[in-house]
């Protein structure tokens, strides 16, 4: 079976790319933009909320590894679903939470744990919706924790996230 892509945001890239990175059957991850409408998005206008684009990962994963469903079941740990474009201090649309999906069967499974969440307490505003274009991040943004992890964002808000994960999934985790 060929490597597939899951796509997804869940607040700033930095600290998704820094969890996927650590699991089990993930062999890239790549932070970039999706989801809006300017055909050639930076940093700076993402950042500008202008654009429609979300600040987004693109996993490409070995599903013999780890499954689609196991991704998803990472990203809805590790951020906030519940909060409309927000994650923490980070304000705006291109933070909000959404799944762009690749082929109608991510699709479905994306649909049916937001509503297995919503069931079980606060409403879900993740967005699910096609993926259409990703459009690849400036070179600085790539792999920003391990090049930085003494930086203080990192320190602050990408270590809880990656403690929640060793103490949550270990059993997924790189060794």
């Amino acid at each position: 079976m060929k490597n597939q892509i899951a796509v997804f945001g869940g607040g700033c890239f930095w600290c998704t790319e820094a969890v996927f990175a650590q699991l089990k059957g993930v062999v890239s991850v790549m932070p970039g933009y999706a989801g809006g409408s300017t055909p050639n998005p930076t940093y700076e206008s993402v950042c500008g909320g202008k654009t429609g684009h979300a600040e987004v990962i693109k996993i490409e994963f070995d599903p013999e590894i780890i499954s689609y469903e196991d991704l998803l079941t990472v990203f809805f740990a590790v951020h906030d679903p519940t909060t409309l474009n927000r994650q923490g201090n980070d304000v705006g649309t291109q933070y909000r939470s959404i799944i762009l999906y690749t082929d109608e069967q991510q699709k479905i499974q994306a649909e049916n744990v937001v509503s297995e969440l919503s069931k079980e307490g606060d409403r879900v505003v993740t967005e699910i919706k096609p993926l259409e274009k990703f459009h690849p991040a400036e070179d600085y943004h790539k792999d920003y924790y391990a090049k930085n992890p003494d930086q203080a964002y990192c320190r602050l808000v990408i270590n809880p996230k990656l403690k929640k994960l060793k103490e949550k999934f270990q059993d997924i985790l790189k060794k």
